[in-house]
């Protein structure tokens, strides 16, 4: 039975054929117009846009909201209820930093976060950023927080107002509040002060948008006679800059997905030349933390597939002299680490769980943070501050709200600061979380969390949203999500697929979904489907499939792959349109995104590998599901002619009758809407598709 009745007539895109010839194949994009030639120039000013795109987009928007119309009670009985479960004037546990304690809050009502300071043992709060203020009038902003100086008198803030992740960076006066004239555009929202305060260094985005230069700007100086610092020319790197606890080095990491290289420059020289770590060398990961006379190196050196911990004078850091400190161990990949003046702490994770490690520097003397439950998550924030004993770490469950934490590494004390709120009530005796495993085609064991009510039946007839993403590495953790209770509570079970491409399992369970081994995320997720519908948590028909940039690859993937065993598709900001965006370079992540994928422009191997699942190179005359993609017309990432496109082709060849949506939000990018209510609408928006579908099968 169809959710969907008496539709408008969905747009029709026009076809405007163009060939492309590479390693002797020929293909043709029909909708290869949707990608506009101004589209550098237009991220910045939406209004340049080709109006015949934006008309088209336009259509699409409308015939959505058609679509999702009689849904529009739903959507704010879930807003109301997701807005209900947070504490609108919430504020976060201050870190002490010198003579302040800093943090961020909210007002009631507000979108943005305010950032503050107090004196360090408490007393009257003094607000550095109103983010509620400076968003005043725009249809879009993001903060990219407040950075301040060594002596707390000034501050770093940028803002991107477009989505496009271009952004500007001022400078605040923290005493007075007033911003001094510097401005600073185009950056990667990253300013790191010098020691003095007269000075910091940040990176330019290009026109690209790829992160190619660091900058050393003096205060009060144009932005024209910033001092170049470093400029990265293989555009398939990133770069960021960062600082040290104990303000000694600035660091530039430069990375792709496989291959590290860090450049210091030592703050007693800010005019000297960033001196070269390790040189790059293709498959070395490493990242850097200061220990005082030493630095702590995680690393994959010496086939330490799941990363150790090595150390190196600060004198002589390069990679001939890095020694073993924490030795590999197979199976338990460490995360990161930091390092304090007495101990040195890192985040690894064993079976699926994390845990903290904390080392005595001097007796070298180890124990453990770990919890009890089934899944959850741990996350490691340390300190702000590099002598101290005290740590911070966050942990919660799929059932558990956020807990916080202080630390004492020498005691072994555990402090709570602050139990998650939840204003409109959660009993976690209500719901069932569970860890279970789904035999992969090729014998692996697939993870999967579970939400759901302790009172949902268990006999195939319960709605499912199963979430996916499989990419970059990237581990989707067990953590407590109030949003997805509004899915439990009308009997879903919320489930995630913790499926290769992540390292879930190890950096092994990376390896193994990402370039030829690709397809491996495809066939895990599909099995996770298997597996529910077998064990009768829910059934093909009621599963709704959601994921998001490369997790939307997947969607277009499974649904290509096994249309039949999905009730419906969540494609938000989909990598869809995989070889055509990796055949140009041009584009701002296609060169660094080679060592996920492969180049098609120079292996035919890797072209014929993308064309053979790239979702809009494989959509077909099959009976799709009902779908919904999610775009954002600013969005770098992925860029909005993508699911338009992927859109399109499904609309054209699709069987059956089940709709094909598109929403484009017209004033945001890759991440949506940037207000904290405002992503709530569109969760809600999200979801209440997913209800739409799943009651009517």
């Amino acid at each position: 039975m169809s959710a969907f009745k008496n539709l408008p007539s969905a747009p029709i895109a026009t076809k405007k054929p163009v060939s492309d010839t590479r390693h002797g194949i020929t293909r043709t994009d029909d909708y290869a117009w949707f990608r506009a030639e101004n589209w550098q120039a237009m991220f910045k000013d939406t209004s340049i846009l080709d109006p015949e795109i934006r008309a088209h987009l336009e259509a699409e928007n409308e015939y959505v909201m058609a679509a999702m119309a009689d849904t529009e009670a739903l959507q704010k009985t879930l807003f109301a209820e997701m807005r209900g479960r947070i504490k609108e004037d919430d504020s976060s546990v201050p870190v002490k930093d010198g003579a302040y304690a800093y943090g961020s809050s909210f007002v009631t009502g507000g979108e943005q976060p305010r950032y503050f300071r107090e004196p360090r043992d408490g007393g009257e709060r003094t607000i550095l950023l109103d983010g509620d203020r400076e968003a005043e009038g725009k249809e879009y902003f993001r903060l990219a927080g407040i950075n301040h100086t060594t002596d707390h008198t000034l501050g770093i803030w940028g803002y991107d107002d477009k989505g496009s992740e271009y952004f500007t960076l001022r400078v605040r006066e923290l005493e007075s509040g007033k911003d001094r004239g510097d401005v600073i555009e185009n950056t990667g929202g990253d300013g790191v002060w010098a020691p003095d305060g007269k000075s910091f260094f940040y990176t330019l985005q290009d026109e690209n948008h790829r992160p190619s230069k660091i900058f050393h700007h003096i205060l009060g100086e144009p932005q024209s006679s910033d001092r170049l610092v470093y400029e990265e020319h293989d555009p398939g790197f990133f770069m960021s800059v960062g600082g040290s606890l104990l303000d000694d080095f600035i660091y530039i990491d430069i990375h792709d997905h496989e291959t590290s290289e860090y450049r210091l420059l030592s703050t007693k020289d800010l005019l000297a030349e960033p001196a070269i770590v390790a040189p790059r060398h293709t498959g070395l990961e490493y990242s850097m933390t200061e220990g005082g006379d030493v630095f702590y190196i995680l690393t994959n050196a010496d086939g330490a597939k799941d990363f150790k911990i090595m150390e190196a004078p600060v004198t002589a850091p390069e990679r001939e002299n890095w020694k073993d400190v924490v030795p590999h161990r197979p199976g338990t990949l460490i995360l990161n680490h930091m390092a304090f003046a007495r101990h040195l702490v890192w985040l690894e994770r064993h079976e699926g769980l994390p845990r903290i490690i904390v080392r005595d520097r001097r007796s070298g003397e180890e124990h453990e943070i770990a919890f009890a439950e089934e899944a959850y998550s741990l996350g490691l924030s340390g300190a702000a501050e590099y002598d101290t004993d005290v740590i911070r770490f966050s942990y919660s469950s799929m059932t558990t709200p956020s807990q916080l934490f202080d630390y004492d590494m020498t005691t072994r004390a555990r402090t709570l600061l602050k139990t998650q709120e939840v204003p409109s009530g959660h009993d976690p005796a209500d719901y069932v979380t569970r860890r279970v495993f789904a035999p992969a085609w090729d014998g692996e064991r697939v993870p999967v969390t579970l939400l759901y009510r302790k009172d949902t039946p268990l006999d195939g007839s319960a709605p499912c949203l199963l979430y996916g993403y499989g990419a970059y590495g990237i581990s989707i953790p067990a953590s407590f999500n109030t949003n997805c209770l509004s899915l439990a509570d009308r009997g879903f079970v919320y489930a995630i697929a913790h499926i290769r491409g992540g390292k879930d399992k190890g950096f092994a369970w990376y390896e193994d979904g990402k370039m030829e081994k690709k397809t491996n995320t495809f066939k895990d997720f599909i099995a996770a489907a298997d597996y529910l519908n077998q064990e009768k948590f829910t059934s093909y028909a009621k599963i709704v499939a959601e994921g998001g940039s490369a997790g939307g690859m997947l969607m277009g993937a499974i649904v290509n792959m096994a249309p039949e065993k999905f009730g419906g598709i969540i494609a938000a900001v989909p990598f869809v349109d995989v070889l055509n965006t990796m055949l140009d370079d041009t584009l701002p992540l296609t060169p660094p995104e080679w060592a996920e994928w492969g180049n098609p422009i120079e292996s035919q191997k890797f072209y014929e590998l993308m064309a053979s699942y790239s979702p809009y190179d494989n959509v077909g005359a099959k009976e799709y599901p009902p779908i919904l993609a999610l775009s954002g017309l600013t969005d770098p990432r992925v860029t909005y002619w993508e699911p338009t496109k992927w859109v399109a082709k499904l609309r054209e060849h699709a069987a059956g009758s089940a709709p094909i949506l598109l929403r484009t939000n017209m004033g945001a990018g890759h991440g949506g809407a940037s207000g904290r209510f405002q992503r709530l609408e569109e969760i809600a928006f999200e979801y209440a598709f997913a209800v739409k579908v799943a009651e009517k099968m």
